[in-house]
């Protein structure tokens, strides 16, 4: 049986620095997380939870240390390949969903499959079972600016896993949303967990969201500790 964890941070250090000021976010920061595990990083605004994701995500690099990925060191790929792999192996949902305006929900979807060189007739398969799954099978062709909140996010959601990926980094994903629509999205981010076997890793204020994950972390003094 492997027991190589599927995301290992290493000594990871990351500091933004200006004319000023320096500031320090990480400082030879550890981090373990296995496949199927669910994660909360929580914690005070300002305290480098965002900047944690992007790093796992790869959308940042760390000054030093390393990210393994399977025990493969992410940060020593060139930067097409890198950017192949997130576009792979990563699904990340944001406070704001990023879509397209003016486009539908299932164009919207589509997206990351078509950027992959997946054969369309492959990604609309995959972009219509995934609308169908976060229950959106009625509004494939509503565009974005046709949808309530709740399905906005939603459809962010069906596009970040619509390559099937390994990870699903979500950052406040229910922040613009009603208590209702939040409840919502947290059930489904759960089910998508146990169905798909998917690992979540959440940075959120939400005190509810965040309990129902595996474990939570937070930061402090530049090193993950557990909240």
């Amino acid at each position: 049986m492997d027991d190589t964890p599927l995301l290992e941070m290493n000594a990871v250090s990351k500091k933004f620095t200006s004319k000023s000021s320096e500031l320090e976010i990480l400082n030879q920061a550890d981090l373990c997380i296995n496949k199927g595990e669910t994660m909360a990083v929580v914690g005070a605004s300002g305290i480098g939870k965002s900047t944690l994701l992007n790093i796992i995500g790869t959308l940042d690099k760390p000054d030093s240390g390393s990210l393994m990925y399977k025990g493969q060191d992410l940060f020593s790929y060139g930067d097409e390949k890198l950017a192949g792999f997130r576009n792979r192996k990563i699904g990340f949902v944001f406070q704001f969903h990023y879509l397209l305006q003016g486009f539908t929900a299932f164009e919207n979807v589509l997206l990351p499959g078509l950027i992959a060189g997946k054969s369309k007739k492959t990604i609309e398969k995959y972009a219509a079972n995934m609308l169908e799954r976060v229950e959106l099978g009625s509004r494939f062709d509503h565009r974005v600016e046709e949808l309530s909140g709740g399905e906005q996010q939603r459809v962010a959601i069906a596009r970040a896993l619509v390559m099937n990926p390994d990870i699903l980094l979500a950052d406040e994903p229910t922040g613009n949303l009603d208590q209702k629509n939040s409840d919502s999205v947290h059930r489904l981010l759960l089910d998508l967990n146990q169905e798909l076997g998917m690992t979540i890793i959440v940075v959120t204020h939400n005190a509810k969201l965040a309990d129902m994950m595996n474990r939570k972390v937070t930061l402090k003094e530049g090193r993950i500790i557990p909240a």
